[in-house]
């Protein structure tokens, strides 16, 4: 399987990280970095700055993220959205019973994400801090440390990406700004960047949303042509169609109590 690392955003700082115009080359990664230990609940992820065994489900009666955090939902016409029976952490888009494609949550503790303290610690953020999302100085340094989190994130995607077999030469990707959205009532980010080949054709997204709630660390990420057996969409028509809904469902998440 390869590994792969999406969940979305940097100005000027991430821009000088990721350039647009960017160009991968094929390139073969380690046998080390495609043998790391699968985390709870979540056997397809793998994400940089996350300990990859620490994914886990906080507090879920019936182990179930999804049904437990789920508001409102919206979907194009026809289409359906309910949490997956057969993986807690996956939200299911669908139409006339015909899977669309999925959306993947991962819960990450705090106390398991070491390099996460740290962007807390050099924003500024005690670990010891009252929680305090009034306050818009602590959205402020949340925000920051958050940013830092998806600069990290981006690195290590771009580091570790091989190429498909079938595209002979290389993708071009391009990198969205930070946007400050709200994921489960929480001051959050919203981050993405698209793939294009030769052509200037799309060939890959991806998609994602970072909050954190104090105790743990949420990821929300999905994307079009990913690796991945979870969090994508098959077709890029569909991809784009749920997009705006989905901005309007993860808004609508209730995280303040997980």
């Amino acid at each position: 399987m390869v590994l792969r690392l999406y969940h979305v955003l940097l100005g000027c700082t991430l821009l000088a990280l990721v350039p647009l115009g960017t160009k991968l080359t094929r390139f073969q990664t380690s046998s080390a970095k495609n043998s790391q230990p699968t985390p709870v609940a979540q056997p397809h992820v793998s994400k940089t700055l996350i300990s990859t065994t620490s994914s886990t489900i906080l507090n879920q009666p019936d182990g179930n993220i999804w049904k437990n955090s789920l508001g409102k939902t919206v979907a194009p016409s026809d289409w359906q959205v309910k949490p997956c029976e057969e993986n807690a952490l996956l939200l299911c888009v669908a139409s006339k019973e015909k899977r669309l494609g999925t959306v993947e949550m991962g819960v990450y503790p705090l106390g398991q994400q070491l390099d996460f303290q740290k962007m807390l610690f050099t924003a500024g953020i005690s670990l010891t801090s009252k929680v305090n999302y009034q306050n818009p100085k602590y959205q402020t340094l949340v925000s920051e440390a958050l940013e830092a989190w998806i600069k990290r994130h981006y690195r290590g995607f771009f580091k570790n990406y091989p190429l498909n077999d079938d595209n002979d030469k290389s993708i071009t990707f391009s990198a969205s700004s930070p946007q400050k959205v709200l994921v489960g009532g929480l001051p959050g980010l919203r981050y993405e960047f698209v793939g294009r080949n030769q052509q200037g054709r799309v060939y890959e997204q991806h998609l994602g949303y970072v909050t954190f709630n104090g105790t743990a660390l949420y990821v929300i990420t999905t994307a079009f042509n990913s690796p991945l057996d979870t969090g994508k969409f098959e077709t890029l028509e569909d991809f784009q169609r749920f997009e705006p809904h989905l901005s309007v469902i993860v808004a609508n998440l209730n995280l303040k109590k997980l």
